[in-house]
C-alpha cells in the first residue's frame, strides 16, 4: 500500500487533521458529515461543541491554567471548498476523497482541487484545540458553512454567538503578510428565455469546445490576465456566425460563480459547405489566443469535432445574435486597480457560469470590490447591459467588505509576535476576495481582527497546492500570538 504523503509532515497534529478533511467529503451545503465528525472528536476531547440555526460549528475550550481571566480569541474559518476537476478526471466531491501528493515541498492535488482554502486555516484551528501544552486565553473556533457559495454561515450568524474580543481568520493564502481588510460582493444572474426554431435536416451538428486553461480564484487571480474559457468560446461563436449561417444548439461553461471558467462548449449547426469556415475559425482563435495568453495560458485550446444528429432545434436567429452580443460585450476582469495598496485590485467581475438549458440561457456573475458602493455599481451597469441586450437580470447576495483598521492592538500584537519569531515584519495588506470578516464585523462590531496563512496556490482550480514549510510557520506564529494574548499586558483590547 502506497504511504500516505501525510505521513512525516510537521507539524503532525495540524497534518493529521487536514489528512481527515481530505478523506470527508465537504463541498458547499454538504458539510454535515464532516460537522459530524469534529462534533464527535470534540466530544472525544471534552471540548463544548455547539452547531447554531444555519449549520456553523463553534467549540470552546477554557483558557490555560492562570489565563481564564483574559479577553478571549476566535479562530475562524470555513468548512467547505470549491469542488473543480479537469476535464475526463473521474471524481465524484460527495463520495470520493481527495488524493493529493508531495512534490518539491508542496501538498498538491494533480487534477482537482485540494481544499487547502480552507482546510489549512480549520486544521491549524483544531490542532490548537488539541495542544493540551498550548498557552492560550479562552478560545473558540468558528467553522462556518457555505462560504464558498454565498457565505451563508456567517450571514446567519446570530449576534451573541461569539464571546471572545478578537478574531484571527486562518483563510488568506500569502505567508509573510497580515490582512486587515478585503473585498465584498455580489452575484448578478442574467437570463433570457429564448425562442427555437426548427432546424433543416441537411444542417450537420458540431462540437466546439475551449480547454486548457488555468482558471484560478477569481479574486485572487484575476489580475492575472488569464483567459476566460466563456468569452473565449462566445469569440469563436461570434466570429464564425459572422461567416456562415452557423446555428446554435446548446451552451455550457464554468461550474462556479468564484472560480475563472476553464473550459466551455458548444453544439452547434451548420450547413455541409461551411465546414471550411469553421476550420478556419478554429485555426485563426486557436494561433491569435496563442499570442495573447503567452506565458500567461499557454495551455488555451479550441477544437470542433462532428457529433451524431442533434435535437432538430436551435435559437431562433435573433435570440442568438442577443445572447452572444451580451456575453460578447458584459463586464468581466479587473475594472480599478486600488490607489492605496499597490498591485491589489479593487474592483473586478466575474462571468462564472453560463447555461442554455431548455430554451433558457442563465449567466452568472460574480462583483467584489473593496469599496461597497462601488460593487453595487458595476452590479447594476451588468443589469442594464443584460436589459439592453434583451435579458432580465437581478443582483442579490451581496456582503459587506472588511474595513481595513492599520491602528488595531491585534495587528501591534501580531506583528511583536512575527518579529520575535521570525525577524522583520509581516506587511499589512487586504485582499481582493470575499472574507467573512465582514460580516463578522457586521454582527459582531466590537471584534478586533487580522488574518493570516501559509502560500496556497492554485485555489478554486485544479492543481492547488500549499507549500508545507508555510503551514510550519503558521503553526509557529499560531502558537506564539496566542500566548502573547494569553499574558496579562498582551491582550487585543
Amino acid at each position: 500500500m502506497p504511504e500516505s504523503p501525510f505521513e512525516n509532515l510537521e507539524p503532525r497534529a495540524v497534518w493529521a487533521h487536514f489528512a481527515t478533511l481530505c478523506a470527508i467529503p465537504r463541498p458547499s451545503r454538504h458539510e454535515a458529515a464532516l460537522r459530524a465528525h469534529l462534533v464527535e472528536w470534540a466530544a472525544a476531547l471534552g471540548l463544548e461543541a455547539e452547531v447554531d440555526a444555519v449549520g456553523n460549528l463553534v467549540l470552546r475550550k477554557p483558557a490555560s491554567p492562570g489565563c481564564a481571566g483574559r479577553p478571549g480569541v476566535v479562530l475562524q474559518g470555513h468548512l467547505d471548498m470549491v469542488c473543480q476537476k479537469n476535464a475526463g478526471t473521474l471524481h465524484d466531491f460527495h463520495a470520493d476523497p481527495l488524493r493529493p501528493t508531495l512534490r518539491d515541498g508542496w501538498l498538491i492535488a494533480e487534477n482537482t482541487t485540494l481544499g487547502a482554502d480552507n482546510g489549512i486555516g480549520v486544521a491549524l484551528a483544531l490542532a490548537a484545540l488539541e495542544d493540551d501544552a498550548l498557552v492560550h486565553p479562552p478560545l473558540e473556533v468558528l467553522l462556518t458553512v457555505n462560504e464558498e457559495a454565498g457565505m451563508d454561515g456567517a450571514r446567519g450568524l446570530a449576534a451573541d454567538s461569539l464571546a471572545g474580543q478578537c478574531l484571527i481568520n486562518l483563510d488568506t493564502e500569502e505567508w509573510g503578510h497580515f490582512y486587515l481588510g478585503c473585498a465584498g460582493g455580489l452575484d448578478v444572474e442574467a437570463r433570457r428565455a429564448c425562442r427555437v426554431e426548427p432546424l433543416p435536416a441537411h444542417l450537420r451538428a458540431w462540437r466546439l469546445e475551449v480547454s486548457g486553461l488555468l482558471g484560478g480564484h477569481s479574486g485572487i487571480d484575476i489580475h492575472l490576465g488569464r483567459g476566460n474559457a466563456i468569452r473565449l468560446l462566445v469569440e469563436g461563436l461570434t466570429e464564425l456566425a459572422g461567416l456562415t449561417d452557423a446555428r446554435l444548439v446548446a451552451l455550457e461553461g464554468g461550474s462556479t460563480r468564484n472560480a475563472i471558467p476553464r473550459e466551455a462548449w458548444a453544439v452547434i449547426a451548420l450547413p455541409a459547405g461551411a465546414t471550411d469556415r469553421l476550420h478556419e475559425v478554429v485555426v485563426r482563435k486557436s494561433a491569435e489566443w496563442r499570442q495573447r495568453f503567452a506565458g500567461v495560458d499557454d495551455g488555451v485550446s479550441i477544437a470542433c469535432q462532428s457529433i451524431e444528429p442533434i435535437e432538430p432545434v436551435a435559437l431562433a436567429r435573433a435570440d442568438q445574435a442577443a445572447l452572444l452580443a451580451f456575453l460578447g460585450d458584459a463586464p468581466n476582469g479587473v475594472h480599478t486597480m486600488s490607489q492605496a495598496f499597490l498591485g491589489v485590485v479593487e474592483t473586478s467581475d466575474n462571468l462564472g457560469v453560463i447555461r442554455l438549458e431548455e430554451g433558457t440561457c442563465r449567466a452568472t456573475f460574480l462583483v467584489r470590490s473593496q469599496r461597497d458602493g462601488e460593487a453595487v455599481a458595476l452590479g447594476e451597469a451588468i443589469v442594464h447591459h443584460a436589459a439592453a441586450h434583451g435579458l432580465e437580470a437581478e443582483a442579490s447576495g451581496q456582503y459587506p467588505g472588511w474595513t481595513p483598521n492599520p491602528d488595531s492592538p491585534l495587528l501591534a500584537l501580531c506583528q511583536r509576535a512575527y518579529a520575535r519569531e521570525f525577524g522583520g515584519t509581516a506587511r499589512p495588506q487586504v485582499i481582493h476576495a470575499g472574507l467573512e470578516c465582514g460580516l463578522l464585523a457586521a454582527s459582531h462590531p466590537g471584534l478586533d481582527m487580522i488574518s493570516f496563512g501559509p502560500d496556497i496556490r492554485g485555489a478554486h482550480a485544479p492543481g492547488e497546492r500549499v507549500e508545507i514549510a508555510s503551514v510550519a510557520r503558521c503553526w509557529t506564529l499560531l502558537k506564539a500570538v496566542l500566548a502573547e494574548l494569553a499574558r496579562p499586558e498582551g491582550g487585543c483590547v
